[in-house]
């Protein structure tokens, strides 16, 4: 799908309109983590080279259309302004008398952040009304919020339709990077799907067994589909009411060709805490008294070989209880493996999902994959082959 980038707009002396996510973590009335803002400063910074003036729309929190003064976008502000190293308006409502006035106050290279689009009903509805009264304050809208283009919601699908738009930087580089991954991508692709449920990533599974050359499934997810083969996992975290459907999973990749890769032995203990006693076992020898927490040695080497025969990864979840060592071990180690491959030029590997996140910063190789997303819901529902509204907008 096509759609229109910053360097498509003419933006001199117009008020831009920029969809940003910056719902980010805040304790005692202090951002903790101000990643999400770092990253849109390129798109303000070249709307601001064009001679654009940047009036920033963003959400925070769930208000549910309500004014909930604890979910003001103002906490915000002390770090915007430290980002982009200068002072940040802010208007008390994102349309109406107070956004209006506020964007008309504007000079020159001035940034303005309107208040939080989710204290009115309107935006979650996709309420054209709402949608227009946001047009209405601009010229030119730029969506740079990837993560929120899964809701089809005023500020991220209705208003694209109502004037030019086009795709921020963060947009642009997520897109492309996804694009390169799973729309036009070098092959043999790899996907690595792990996590705790299989009846969570039904879609995800479905999806990509039609469209990679190999999917490696771990975490308990994998235990689901050793049951559906069969085979005993103790007292390990299964599905087993899902093995019908982890089987028909498995017909499918062998009619699409799909080699599906599951763990070849297990890192097995009685106890779900951190250093609790363990045994590497073979997949079908799980103890009846005992639960899988990670895969093996021997799985990590074939997951690796498959690494080294590929040209693209996608990856989505760890491959065991990763947030407590030691079985945080197959998950490091694949991570490196890919981060050795990606850093030599040999591989193409995408990232995606909180968890996923956490597991590669956990294995300090994230600086080394191609593209990280940070954009969780919206990663995984395009993963999962579904229309992003928010993106679909900028290519009508």
């Amino acid at each position: 799908m096509a759609w229109k980038t910053i360097d498509d707009m003419e933006m001199a002396d117009k008020t831009v309109l920029v969809r940003v996510d910056i719902n980010v973590p805040v304790e005692a009335g202090h951002v903790t983590d101000a990643t999400r803002i770092e990253k849109i400063v390129p798109t303000i910074r070249d709307i601001q080279g064009r001679g654009g003036k940047p009036v920033l729309l963003a959400h925070f929190g769930r208000p549910k259309g309500q004014v909930v003064p604890e979910m003001s976008l103002r906490v915000t502000l002390p770090a915007l302004e430290a980002a982009l190293g200068q002072k940040v308006a802010f208007a008390e409502d994102c349309i109406g008398a107070p956004a209006k006035k506020a964007v008309a106050a504007m000079g020159p290279g001035d940034v303005l952040l309107l208040e939080n689009t989710r204290f009115h009903a309107g935006e979650e509805k996709n309420d054209p009304a709402m949608a227009a009264a946001l047009a209405a304050l601009g010229q030119v809208y730029v969506n740079d919020a990837f993560s929120a283009a899964h809701r089809a919601h005023a500020s991220t699908e209705c208003i694209a339709h109502l004037m030019p738009s086009c795709a921020g930087r963060l947009m642009e580089a997520e897109l492309k990077a996804l694009n390169a991954a799973l729309g036009e991508p070098e092959r043999p692709v790899v996907a690595v799907v792990g996590g705790a449920k299989v009846s969570t990533k039904l879609d995800l599974l479905g999806n990509l067994v039609e469209k990679v050359d190999h999917l490696v499934i771990g975490g308990g997810m994998a235990n689901t589909f050793l049951v559906a083969r069969g085979i005993e996992v103790g007292v390990s975290l299964a599905e087993r009411d899902m093995a019908d459907t982890a089987r028909a999973i498995l017909e499918k990749a062998k009619k699409t060709g799909c080699s599906i890769e599951l763990p070849v032995d297990v890192v097995v203990a009685r106890e779900f805490k951190a250093g609790a006693a363990n045994q590497t076992v073979a997949a079908d020898a799980c103890p009846a008294d005992a639960m899988i927490l990670d895969a093996g040695p021997e799985t990590v080497d074939l997951i690796a070989e498959v690494f080294a025969r590929c040209r693209t990864l996608i990856w989505n979840g760890p491959l065991g209880a990763f947030e407590i060592e030691p079985f945080d071990a197959a998950t490091n180690a694949a991570a490196r493996k890919a981060a050795e491959l990606t850093r030599g030029g040999r591989l193409v590997s995408v990232a995606g999902g909180g968890d996923t996140v956490a597991a590669l910063n956990k294995a300090g190789v994230a600086g080394d994959f191609s593209y990280i997303s940070t954009a969780g819901g919206a990663f995984l529902e395009w993963m999962e082959g579904k229309v992003l509204p928010g993106v679909a907008a900028l290519g009508a």
